[in-house]
């Protein structure tokens, strides 16, 4: 997941640790922070790997800043990652969120699939939660147990605009491409 982030941000642009560090927290919101024990070790593992390559060291006040940038096979793995289905329930509240923040990367149909796919986890979610709910006893466990349906209603509601939003602005832009073909063909007809 981190691997993920990493590569995804500097797709945009060439970065050094403390940058990538900053973008993270920046662009993942508060929900993942990263230290720089996990961060660096990553970033050697993708250097190791092909996926990133270091570009020039930087000068700041007598330290040495290593840059990264992403390479054309970490481009691949960025690709096989940001599409990749993950099987970890434990984990993929926090995956889902970090391919969220990369959506743009990706085709329409591959976001509209990924949405699903989400929903469709959370639904699972909200069908044992409300099968737990009769067993709830104490007043703060029944409280918490109610609390995380009435959330993951909402996640589900909220995944639910994103899928017909997608949906519109693909049919938006099939509706477009085949006026214009059609305008093309009629072109053609008029000047044979």
């Amino acid at each position: 997941m981190l691997e993920l982030a990493i590569l995804g941000l500097l797709k945009e642009r060439s970065m050094h640790g403390y940058q990538l560090s900053k973008r993270l927290t920046d662009t993942l919101g508060g929900f993942w922070r990263v230290s720089y024990g996990s961060l660096y070790p990553s970033l050697k593992r993708l250097e190791r790997q092909g996926a990133v390559e270091q570009v020039f060291d930087v000068q700041e006040v007598g330290r040495r800043k290593n840059v990264y940038r992403i390479t054309q096979l970490g481009e691949t793995m960025f690709r096989r990652l940001l599409e990749e289905a993950g099987s970890d329930a434990t984990g993929e509240d926090n995956r889902f969120r970090v391919r969220l923040a990369f959506f743009k990367y990706l085709a329409p149909d591959s976001r509209i699939r990924l949405l699903e796919r989400r929903r469709a986890f959370l639904e699972e979610r909200l069908d044992a939660i409300t099968a737990s709910l009769p067993t709830q006893r104490d007043t703060y466990t029944l409280s918490l147990v109610q609390h995380g349906r009435e959330t993951t209603e909402q996640d589900i509601a909220w995944l639910n605009g994103l899928i017909a939003a997608e949906r519109r602005a693909t049919e938006a832009t099939t509706g477009r491409t085949k006026r214009r073909s059609t305008r093309t063909a009629r072109r053609k007809e008029r000047t044979t």
